[in-house]
């Protein structure tokens, strides 16, 4: 692939909220995710799983557990002042629902030889408190996925697929791990719905390079 192939691929991938009626053959849901096992990775310990969800009855379930608790922060007083983004967010919450398809991205645990060594002696030296605090924010099975996620979006749209990286769902996460039947060693972190398109959204801007790189040395 020359280097402007490239480009374009990454270029033209859009976020997609709206898709046709129409099953997804099985041959691209797996490509998509073989390549997603391809990303870069903590030790090469691949510590994923990806469940491929089809059932219309399973999706609809995680999609009223995201909206019940959508209505449950929406009545906080808290979001009085954000009323006309609140309403809308109600209104969209859920929209995932008309997916043909559903990937629930899941991390299982990961240490470093780092995170073994600072979480030992956090709870009592200030040094090892700090490293941990880092490397919490820094979390390496949080950047895993993430690169998997983006390999996957990516053959998504090569394949003609259209699909939306949503970690808002997880604010139902203990509701979506019960419903997938996802064991206490892994983690819900990001669903993917996937389908054919039936929109295309215009490109956004991104900001000049001189605004986000600087070139030290």
């Amino acid at each position: 692939m020359e280097i402007n192939q490239l480009e374009e691929l990454i270029k033209t991938r859009r976020s997609i909220r709206k898709w046709q009626d129409q099953a997804i053959p099985d041959a691209l849901l797996e490509k998509a995710l073989e390549l997603a096992t391809w990303a870069p990775n903590g030790g090469n310990h691949q510590a994923w799983h990806f469940y491929v969800v089809k059932s219309r009855s399973v999706i609809n379930s995680i999609a009223e557990a995201v909206e019940a608790r959508t209505e449950l922060m929406a009545g906080w007083p808290e979001a009085g002042p954000h009323h006309d983004t609140v309403v809308r967010w109600k209104k969209t919450s859920g929209f995932f629902r008309h997916a043909p398809v559903l990937i629930a991205v899941t991390v299982g645990r990961y240490q470093s030889i780092t995170d073994v060594l600072v979480s030992a002696r956090k709870d009592f030296d200030h040094v090892a408190a700090e490293i941990y605090a880092n490397r919490q924010f820094c979390c390496t099975k949080m950047q895993n996925i993430a690169a998997a996620i983006t390999n996957m979006l990516l053959a998504f749209h090569q394949l003609g697929l259209g699909a939306c990286w949503m970690t808002g769902p997880a604010q139902a996460k203990q509701e979506i791990e019960k419903i997938l039947g996802i064991p206490q060693d892994y983690e819900f972190a990001a669903l993917i719905p996937v389908g054919f398109p039936r929109e295309q959204p215009e490109p956004l801007n991104r900001k000049p390079l001189s605004q986000v790189v600087t070139v030290i040395g």
